[in-house]
C-alpha cells in the first residue's frame, strides 16, 4: 500500500524563466514578492535580471540575498522579517537547494510563526505557508518539487529536516539555461546529489512503484549526462541533468533518502561541507557496505543506469554498479574519503552515535 500526491505546477524548458510572470499570475501569486537567493547569484546578475523581469510585469519584488550554503535558522528568521517588512504575498526562491529550502522555511515562518526547529522537532504543527515559486539554478536537490527543507539548527549545527506536504512549492519554473554558468566542480557535486536522490528514492524501505518509475528515468538521464555537463558544459547535457534532478526529486520526495544522505548530513553538520560534495564523497563507501544486504535493489539500479543487463544475476549486477560508479566518480573528480580505523574521526563517532555504521575502507 502506498499514497502519492503532488500539487506542484511544473514549467520546464529552455527560456522558461522568460514566462515566469505569466506562471505566477496563472497560479494566483500576489504582486508583492520576496526574491530569496544567494550573494553569488546577485554577483552574477541573475537575481537582478529576474527582479527586473518581475518589475516590468507589474510585480513588486524585494531581493533577500543572505542565503549561504547549509542555511541556518538565523537566515530563515531574517528572511521572515524581510517578508513581513515588505508585506509580501509570496516567495520566489532562486538558486540551488540552499536557496530553495530557505525560501520554503521563510514562507512557512512568515505565515505560521515559530522557528524551523519548532516544526522539525514537533513543537509546532504545520500550517499553510505563503506560496513559493521555486526556480532552480543547479541540477541537484530537486527541492522544487519536494515536501522537505533542510535547515541547520542554530548553536548545535544539527541538520533539521522540515517535512510536510504543505512545503511542496505550488510552482516550479525550471530553465536549463540558468545552470549554464555553474563551474565544473559545483556541477559535479550537485549532479551526484541528484543521482543519490534517485538511488535512495527507489531503494529505501518506503519505495513504491511510482517513485521507482521516476527514479528509473532519472538514473538513465543523469549517469551519461553529468560527465558531459562537467567536462564540456554541453547544453543538451545540462538539460538532461535538470530534468533528471527534477525526476529524482519526484522519486524521493514521496519516499525518503537513506544512509548516504544521513552520513552526508553528519559530515555537513561537523564541517559545513556543501551538501552535494558530502553526498558525492559518501556514496561509494556506503553502497559498498550495503551491497551484501541490498544486492537485489542495487542490481535494479545498475540495470536502470545501463551498467548491467536484465539477464545478469543480482550479485554480478550489483558489483557492476559499484565498479561503474567508481570509474564515474573518478572521472568527475570526486575526492575519496580518507579514513584511519585506528583513529576514529569525529564523523565516524557522530555516525556511530546516530546509529549509522559504515565501512569506509
Amino acid at each position: 500500500m502506498f499514497t502519492y500526491s503532488i500539487q506542484t505546477h511544473i514549467a520546464f524548458g529552455d527560456g522558461a524563466t522568460h514566462h515566469l510572470p505569466e506562471h505566477l499570475v496563472a497560479q494566483g501569486f500576489g504582486r508583492r514578492l520576496l526574491l530569496v537567493t544567494d550573494p553569488g547569484l546577485v554577483q552574477a546578475g541573475v537575481a537582478e535580471r529576474i527582479a527586473d523581469l518581475l518589475t516590468r510585469s507589474g510585480f513588486v519584488p524585494r531581493v533577500f540575498a543572505e542565503v549561504r550554503p547549509n542555511p541556518d535558522e538565523a537566515v530563515c528568521l531574517a528572511g521572515r522579517d524581510a517578508f513581513l517588512e515588505h508585506r509580501a504575498d509570496g516567495v520566489v526562491a532562486v538558486g540551488g537547494g540552499s536557496s530553495l529550502d530557505a525560501g520554503k522555511a521563510i514562507a512557512l515562518l512568515a505565515r505560521q510563526g515559530g522557528t524551523p526547529s519548532d516544526y522539525a522537532l514537533g513543537r509546532r504543527p504545520y500550517g499553510p505557508p505563503a506560496p513559493v515559486c521555486a526556480v532552480p539554478t543547479t541540477a541537484g536537490t530537486g527541492s522544487e518539487v519536494t515536501r522537505s527543507a533542510v535547515i541547520t539548527e542554530q548553536g548545535t549545527h544539527r541538520k533539521l529536516t522540515l517535512k510536510h506536504e504543505v512545503l511542496r512549492p505550488p510552482l516550479a519554473v525550471c530553465d536549463p539555461a540558468l545552470t549554464a554558468s555553474l563551474p565544473p566542480d559545483v556541477t559535479a557535486h550537485t549532479g551526484v546529489d541528484a543521482l543519490v536522490h534517485a538511488i535512495e528514492g527507489a531503494t529505501c524501505k518506503g519505495a513504491h512503484p511510482i517513485a521507482r518509475a521516476y527514479a528509473r528515468e532519472a538514473l538513465g538521464l543523469i549517469y551519461p549526462a553529468l560527465p558531459r555537463a562537467v567536462h564540456a558544459g554541453d547544453p543538451a547535457a545540462r538539460r538532461d541533468m535538470l530534468l533528471g534532478s527534477l525526476l529524482a526529486g519526484l522519486a524521493f520526495g514521496s519516499t525518503d533518502v537513506a544512509s548516504v544522505h544521513c552520513l552526508a548530513e553528519a559530515l555537513g553538520s561537523l564541517y559545513d561541507t556543501p551538501h552535494g560534495l558530502a553526498n558525492a564523497v559518501m556514496l561509494l563507501p556506503t553502497l559498498r557496505y550495503n551491497q551484501p544486504y541490498a544486492a537485489e535493489a542495487y542490481a535494479w539500479v545498475a540495470r536502470a543506469m545501463g551498467l548491467a543487463r536484465e539477464e545478469d544475476g543480482d550479485e554480478r549486477a550489483a558489483e557492476a554498479l559499484l565498479e561503474g560508479l567508481r570509474t564515474w566518480l573518478d572521472d568527475l573528480g570526486i575526492p575519496k574519503l580518507k579514513f584511519d580505523s585506528k583513529r576514529p574521526s569525529n564523523l565516524w563517532k557522530t555516525a556511530q552515535r546516530r546509529g549509522f555504521f559504515v565501512s569506509l575502507g
